[in-house]
């Protein structure tokens, strides 16, 4: 599977409500630094699942809208907008936020992400 293909798949509908599959994607050492509306965090392999946990407790589903993709040699870049379904209201289809992410890929999985978002 290239870079390409493995953050593709990463983005796919629902995934993130589920963290057994989530953890498939990331690398032990994964460490991601990311710059929001609410402030800078840093979150590695443990605080992805945790919030794989939190989504799927909040939504029934969750949709990346991807909208630009460029991939070179191990690196890939995404600009998407991530919509979402409440267990609340799960006819009505809501913007969570905007997202860009650089990945950089190691051993075929999402090592280091570098994300900026902005909520909606």
């Amino acid at each position: 599977m290239t870079p390409k293909e493995l953050v593709l798949d990463f983005y796919k509908n629902d995934l993130m409500l589920h963290k057994s599959e989530v953890t498939e994607f990331l690398h032990e050492d994964l460490i991601i630094e990311w710059n929001s509306s609410k402030g800078f965090v840093q979150m590695k392999k443990e605080d992805v699942l945790n919030l794989s946990d939190e989504l799927s407790k909040a939504y029934v589903r969750s949709k990346m809208r991807i909208t630009h993709i460029i991939a070179e040699d191990n690196t890939v870049s995404v600009r998407y907008s991530h919509f979402v379904k409440t267990i609340e209201n799960p006819r009505e289809e809501m913007l969570l936020a905007h997202f860009f992410v650089i990945w950089e890929i190691k051993d075929g999985k999402l090592y280091r992400g570098f994300q900026m978002s902005q909520f909606s």
